[in-house]
């Protein structure tokens, strides 16, 4: 994954509450973000296009643009109509494909983007990092982290429960993006951020062992900052470091081996529990098994739909989707059959969990 631009500066405005999209017209005309108010609202399919509906009175000269999303060839697209009239700003509206879209387009013309989440599927709400598909493969681009994140509640509440418990998946991944940051340290003389670190950790230390669930106002505001401090990690970092490690490498192997098969961040938790097994870590594992059945996400490769010797390909390919990043994969540096005999006792391992 290439460098992102290491910054401290943080969202303007963070807002996750009920009712907070109603609040879109002021927060742009905060004068650091738009000076005249000319914005183009960008929007995918569903709940997007009924938000920029209801708030277009607020929005004054804005226009609202559609994108399918998820690859790359559609950001561009997006980038190139953003040519077309000068803006002050960006607004995403919708799920990770349409943030994601809508930051790379702007980050190609350095307008200043806001991020308005429509669900909790992963970090993406906030990160420096726009995930495209371009030539069947899914890649990370480094962008300019959201000026403002706003997650309304009413809509992350009307969303699919699938794609938003998936963010659960995404934020206790960050426990073994950690411990593999830790091991680049110990082996290779890494050197660890401290405060993006810690961001990245007091998020997912909250949900691993947090009471309530998708229905508890309380537990999905914590869910949303704890995406947040994910996204800010990985800005202060300048890498994505803090929340990416063996973990991810399984989630993008997979996405390449077999496309389709899961949501990034169902297969987030499930390939963190896996590293943390390898780990030996018997602490962790318990705490972030019992995470993943309390919110219904996929512990084994049965979980979402692969056979075992389907998820042994997975793990055997995983360190080559990021040959710069050193974790409990490269370290243990095992053969096909050692992996074999891993993914046996893993599966025996949450069999008795």
């Amino acid at each position: 994954m290439p460098l992102l631009a290491r910054s401290v500066q943080t969202p303007l405005h963070i807002d996750v509450r009920r009712g907070a999209v109603a609040d879109l017209g002021r927060i742009l005309a905060d004068g650091r973000i738009s000076a005249g108010g000319d914005v183009a609202v960008v929007v995918g399919p569903g709940q997007g296009e009924r938000i920029a509906e209801m708030i277009r009175p607020s929005l004054g000269s804005a226009d609202v643009y559609t994108t399918t999303g998820g690859t790359l060839d559609a950001a561009l697209e997006l980038a190139a109509k953003l040519r077309s009239r000068s803006y002050d700003a960006v607004v995403g509206i919708g799920g990770g494909k349409t943030v994601d879209a809508a930051k790379y387009a702007a980050n190609r013309w350095g307008m200043p983007m806001v991020s308005v989440a429509t669900s909790l599927a992963n970090d993406g709400i906030a990160s420096p990092v726009a995930s495209l598909i371009n030539d069947g493969v899914k890649g990370s681009y480094g962008v300019h982290i959201p000026y403002a994140v706003i997650v309304d509640l009413d809509f992350v509440e009307n969303g699919p429960d699938r794609v938003n418990r998936a963010g659960i998946g995404d934020v206790i991944s960050n426990i073994s993006a950690l411990a593999d940051w830790d091991l680049g340290r110990e082996v290779r003389g890494e050197p660890v951020d401290g405060l993006a670190a810690s961001l990245s950790r007091v998020g997912a230390e909250a949900i691993l062992n947090m009471p309530g669930d998708m229905q508890d106002d309380v537990f999905v505001t914590i869910l949303a900052e704890a995406l947040i401090s994910s996204g800010l990690a990985m800005a202060v970092c300048g890498s994505s470091r803090p929340c990416s490690g063996g973990c991810h490498e399984i989630i993008h192997a997979t996405d390449t081996l077999f496309p389709g098969t899961a949501s990034h961040g169902e297969l987030a938790g499930l390939g963190a529990l896996f590293c943390t097994f390898l780990r030996g870590d018997e602490r962790r594992f318990a705490q972030m098994s019992d995470c993943l059945v309390r919110h219904s996400l996929p512990r084994t490769a049965a979980d979402v739909g692969l056979t075992r010797e389907q998820l042994a390909e997975v793990v055997d390919f995983a360190p080559r989707t990021r040959p710069d990043r050193y974790t409990i994969l490269e370290h243990l540096a095992m053969s096909p059959d050692e992996i074999r005999r891993k993914l046996a006792d893993y599966d025996d391992a949450v069999a008795a969990r």
